[in-house]
């Protein structure tokens, strides 16, 4: 029995670029035999022959091989909230600035499509966290990231008061605007911007980011992705917001506890090549080589030596 093969088209469709993509990449697969569901909410009142509208569930992605994303790194983190619960890999194509999420470029598009057709990418999985709050004992919000949760004052003009606590154990108090609990896929967004370290996406563990923290003790943490990281909100402050991934909101009265883990589900990637991560750093963020002198030295060389 012959199944048709079909794939979830998630793009940014208040943008011209964004839209011209989509129909070049719906017209390239629907040429090789390929199905194409598209948001509802994105679809056109005239629809190709082949292209499938469909709602922003969690099943949307259903029986798809891949959830392809055209936009700039919050369209493929809305693409990867779609693909998350059916376990679809995420195949971005970068039409933002910088992309870290994204694996192909837009000039790249039908080279791209090509390699969708040829079934010719790999799947890697990213750590994702799951957040609980709890208030009084009860758990009143849940949520989840693949990049990072953060715990942020909702006042500008008011400081936050949070303690932060590591497998039980309590570690600091912080008066601060907040703090980031990121995962090594996204070290190099919020947690980058408020200081946190770059972790390549192979390590498996969780970063811990103070933002703006008046205290001697407020340096970035990397901790065990098996460990369970808690963020007191102060109850004689004012309260403040969490937010996942930028994308999805909470406020938090005073008096919550915010407790994140590692997440029960990972977001899986679409690589069509594996280029070394620090060629990908080098290249997202310009950064200058120059002077590098090429391979290592004593590369062959024993080091029991």
């Amino acid at each position: 029995m012959s199944h048709t093969r079909a794939v979830l088209l998630v793009t940014h469709t208040g943008r011209p670029e964004a839209r011209a993509a989509a129909h070049e990449a719906v017209a390239l697969l629907t040429e090789a035999g390929i199905a194409v569901r598209v948001l509802a909410e994105e679809a056109e009142d005239r629809l190709p022959v082949g292209v499938h509208p469909v709602e922003a569930a969690p099943g949307a992605a259903e029986g798809c091989e891949l959830v392809v994303v055209l936009g700039g790194d919050g369209t493929i983190l809305r693409g990867a909230e779609i693909a998350r619960p059916t376990g679809t890999p995420v195949l971005g194509v970068n039409l933002g600035h910088v992309g870290f999420l994204a694996e192909a470029e837009r000039d790249g598009l039908s080279y791209t499509v090509d390699h969708v057709v040829r079934r010719s990418y790999e799947v890697e999985e990213r750590l994702t966290v799951d957040v609980w709050v709890f208030r009084d004992g009860e758990v009143v919000a849940t949520g989840w990231a693949v990049n990072e949760v953060s715990v942020e004052k909702a006042a500008r003009e008011r400081m936050l008061e949070l303690v932060v606590g590591v497998d039980g154990h309590p570690l600091s108090r912080w008066g601060c605007d907040g703090v980031v609990v990121a995962t090594p896929t996204g070290s190099t967004a919020y947690a980058f911007s408020a200081g946190g370290p770059v972790v390549w996406p192979e390590v498996e563990a969780m970063l811990v980011v103070p933002i703006s923290a008046h205290a001697l003790f407020a340096r970035p943490l990397v901790v065990s992705p098996e460990s369970v990281v808690a963020v007191d909100v102060g109850a004689r402050k004012p309260g403040g917001v969490m937010w996942c991934d930028g994308r999805r909101t909470v406020d938090l009265p005073p008096g919550v506890r915010v407790e994140l883990r590692r997440g029960a589900l990972p977001v899986r990637l679409a690589r069509m090549h594996r280029p070394p991560f620090t060629d990908r750093l080098v290249a997202k963020f310009a950064l200058p080589v120059e002077g590098w002198r090429g391979a290592r030295y004593g590369e062959d060389a024993d080091p029991a030596t």
